[in-house]
């Protein structure tokens, strides 16, 4: 059974980003994050419209993890950063998703967190982009 919230813009994510698809796992959806200011940024969300992890049975919220732990392993292997951070906030949207951010300690917001200064998105081209996820995708077949 599929969970939807229709004024939900991440239930709808899948669908309208398809330019940005990684993978699909049996629990979630990996997308790349539109701005690439940091290379590799991903989504990682969750199939059915949940909010909270408590929601979700154990079997469910134990295989998202699995799948977060894999796309994290995917980008360490990928783009050897100094440290990935995981972000699972949902003030602005409620809907479960980790936002997966390889960082590197020569970027200018290093050891900030990502929001605590403003920065100009970086926006690739679309091959740019299908290159990006192909590479993710490659890495991910490896793990």
């Amino acid at each position: 059974m599929t969970i939807t919230s229709y004024n939900c813009p991440m239930c709808k994510r899948w669908e309208d980003e398809s330019d940005l698809r990684i993978a699909e796992f049996e629990y979630c959806y990996l997308i790349l994050n539109r701005d690439q200011f940091f290379p590799g940024y991903c989504l990682l969300f969750a199939k059915q419209h949940f909010t909270e992890l408590f929601q979700l049975d154990k079997v469910v919220r134990q295989g998202m993890i699995e799948e977060l732990s894999q796309v994290a392993a995917a980008l360490y292997k990928l783009y050897k950063p100094d440290k990935i951070n995981y972000e699972l906030l949902g003030n602005m949207v409620p809907h479960i998703h980790w936002h997966l951010i390889p960082r590197f300690n020569t970027e200018p917001l290093w050891p900030r967190p990502i929001w605590s200064d403003p920065h100009e998105d970086l926006y690739l081209t679309a091959p740019e982009y299908q290159n990006r996820c192909d590479l993710i995708r490659n890495s991910l077949e490896t793990i």
